[in-house]
């Protein structure tokens, strides 16, 4: 395995070897002793799978404080543009968003730290996105910042995409701090 730096403090791109040959392939979705090799040691707790069609905007979630989420991430079969947008009032990188394309058979996961927002876009039909998560699920500390905040600009290079009521809900970069959700 090999950590892989990004533009926000914490946030990881995990490459990982996959065995292929004719019979088609086999790779260790997740190790603890490999990540702790890499200076990562997390206690992930809950497994969650999606499955989206084409256009499929899903986020951008998270839990506040005490239930903060790190979460590993993959896609299993189809392909993402993954978003990340830091929430960490006291990070260097604070309201930067990155965002990281992830597909079947590439080898890569994202590790997400706490404190950070998640959401993705499905490119494909029957995308199966997994997660593991360092916490809980837990419905009264999680919340959605808003797809299409102005302030983050995430470009997500679709203008019609299906998005949940609950994401089209999703407050403003403003009314979190606002609301002291961060």
């Amino acid at each position: 395995m090999k950590k892989i730096k990004t533009t926000i403090d914490g946030l990881y791109k995990i490459k990982y070897e996959a065995y292929k040959d004719s019979r088609g392939y086999f790779f260790e979705s997740w190790n603890k002793n490999k990540l702790i090799e890499l200076d990562i040691n997390i206690d992930f707790l809950q497994d969650n799978i999606s499955i989206s069609k084409k256009n499929v905007i899903r986020g951008l979630h998270f839990q506040k404080d005490p239930f903060s989420q790190a979460k590993l991430v993959q896609v299993l079969r189809g392909k993402v543009i993954d978003v990340i947008v830091d929430l960490r009032k006291d990070s260097k990188t604070f309201k930067k968003h990155e965002k990281i394309i992830l597909k079947e058979n590439d080898n890569m996961m994202v590790l997400i730290p706490k404190g950070c927002a998640h959401g993705f876009i499905s490119l494909e039909n029957e995308t199966i996105f997994s997660y593991k998560c360092s916490e809980y699920y837990n419905n009264k500390s999680e919340f959605t910042l808003t797809w299409n905040d102005t302030e983050i600009g995430v470009n997500w290079g679709i203008d019609n995409p299906i998005i949940s009521e609950k994401d089209k809900n999703g407050l403003s970069l403003k009314e979190i701090i606002n609301k002291k959700y961060i």
